[in-house]
């Protein structure tokens, strides 16, 4: 990592959220003989576009392509700027702060999420990291600089926005239930929701198509698939 190969005091940090089936979780990453957690993020380069930075970064973390990710927030206070934690890391995998004193300079971070199958991804660490795993919202380990302030800053993105977004088109399956779906809200938002109050609001916003039922036991007990209805203007795109 050459410092003449990247942009200097720009870095971009990632959110990655994934949907287990009752858990939300998030990718973590932790650095070699450091005892420190971090969010997946990286650097971009001279010739790079700063969206393509990222999505460059989150296949090598993920193994995918169509990822849908947003833009949420620039992280730049100077209590962030702690040079001694990217020494640590350095030094902790033998790399001369000599040669790559640019990484200890001051960084702004652009902060994104990302809204992805968790059954698709193949968690690959970094080269200066010994893990990249999946962690549960509520099992977050400590995590270094100020990733907490930028996890706690995507997720309430992602409540605020959850009607706008079809989050649920990244998080589960193509075909799934109403349960499933209902499931994925719950996750988020962090409470329990009314069954027959949610499929009123969610049925009444044109959003979703219904599909065959879904037949694993009796068939009165069956339950309709739904998609989302991409034609109403859902992007799987950066915006």
């Amino acid at each position: 990592m050459e410092q003449t190969c990247y942009l200097r005091h720009i870095a971009y940090d990632s959110v990655i959220f994934g949907f287990s089936g009752d858990k939300l979780k998030i990718l973590i990453t932790k650095y070699h003989n450091t005892g420190l957690f971090a969010l997946p993020g990286g650097f971009v380069r001279m010739d790079e576009n700063l969206n393509d930075a990222v999505r460059r970064g989150l296949k090598e973390r993920t193994g995918l392509d169509n990822i849908y990710l947003e833009q949420f927030y620039t992280f730049g206070d100077v209590a962030r700027f702690k040079p001694e934690v990217m020494k640590t890391i350095l030094e902790a995998n033998n790399f001369s702060t000599l040669n790559y004193e640019w990484m200890l300079d001051r960084f702004i971070s652009i902060a994104y999420y990302a809204l992805i199958n968790y059954k698709d991804v193949v968690p690959t660490p970094d080269v200066l990291s010994d893990s990249c795993d999946w962690y549960s919202m509520d099992d977050l380990p400590p995590l270094m600089l100020d990733h907490s302030e930028i996890v706690k800053k995507a997720l309430q993105n992602l409540r605020d926005n959850l009607e706008r977004r079809l989050v649920g088109m990244n998080l589960l399956n193509p075909l799934f239930t109403m349960n499933e779906l209902q499931r994925v809200y719950e996750a988020i938002l962090g409470e329990k929701l009314h069954r027959g109050a949610f499929q009123r609001k969610i049925l009444s916003m044109g959003i979703l198509k219904r599909h065959d039922k879904q037949y694993t036991g009796a068939a009165n007990k069956a339950p309709f698939l739904y998609s989302f209805e991409l034609s109403n203007g859902a992007k799987l795109e950066i915006r």
